[in-house]
């Protein structure tokens, strides 16, 4: 453990050393203040955007998982360029454990910039055991994309026409909110879809244990496949 913090920590400051990466770190001030000061001032004024409160909340939730999504598959993908993914390939610690600690920063500072998200936001009022659900269900969403991205790509120039399509995968289910309830359903193959419908559920006051247990055991399935996916390719 104490050898997968180590290098956690030294992954995580590769984020540092590239100015065009550290930009993406003021995504969550930007998104804060929306949520906190923008969106209230915009519902006093139109009134019927009340009704889509629950949408940008979900869109909010969502995008703060983009930092790290970003983030981390243009580190993984300038590696895989450069050769020094092989290198990682026959260090003395397994590949999960590289992917542990490849993870372990993202994972975890997403959860709690979504936690903080959840907590302040004005217009619901939600348990700290609902949001902690939530924050660990969401960032799940890290990991898949990143791993995901770095199985299929070669270079940057691909990453960024396939950062472009993931993004527009993860958010698809929001068109569910826009459906009849009947067909809503017919976006569950895609993972986000649960973590969107248990966002509203929250806001409803319903139980999110069908939606979140649902999410999570197919993200972690997906987390699975994906996992291996890379191992199989990302260190050759």
């Amino acid at each position: 453990m104490k050898k997968i913090l180590k290098l956690a920590l030294m992954d995580f400051k590769l984020v540092f050393r590239d100015s065009s990466l550290r930009t993406f770190l003021f995504l969550p001030i930007v998104l804060l203040g929306l949520i906190i000061w923008a969106l209230p001032a915009l519902v006093v004024k139109y009134d019927f955007l009340t009704a889509y409160l629950s949408v940008f909340l979900v869109i909010a939730v969502i995008e703060n998982t983009q930092l790290f999504c970003f983030i981390s598959s243009m580190v993984l993908i300038d590696e895989k360029e450069s050769d020094v993914a092989k290198v990682y390939g026959v260090v003395p610690f397994s590949k999960w454990q590289y992917i542990v600690s490849r993870f372990f920063f993202p994972y975890f500072i997403t959860v709690l910039l979504n936690f903080i998200l959840i907590y302040i936001q004005p217009f619901y009022i939600i348990s700290l055991s609902s949001n902690l659900t939530i924050s660990l269900h969401t960032a799940l969403i890290v990991p898949i994309y990143v791993l995901g991205i770095n199985t299929i790509v070669k270079n940057r120039m691909e990453g960024m026409v396939y950062i472009k399509a993931f993004n527009m995968l993860v958010l698809i289910p929001i068109a569910a909110f826009f459906v009849p309830e009947k067909f809503k359903h017919f976006f569950g193959f895609f993972p986000t879809y649960w973590i969107f419908q248990s966002v509203e559920n929250l806001t409803k006051g319903i139980s999110i244990v069908t939606m979140s247990t649902i999410g999570f055991l197919f993200l972690g399935f997906l987390l699975y496949f994906v996992s291996i996916q890379f191992m199989k390719k990302h260190f050759i």
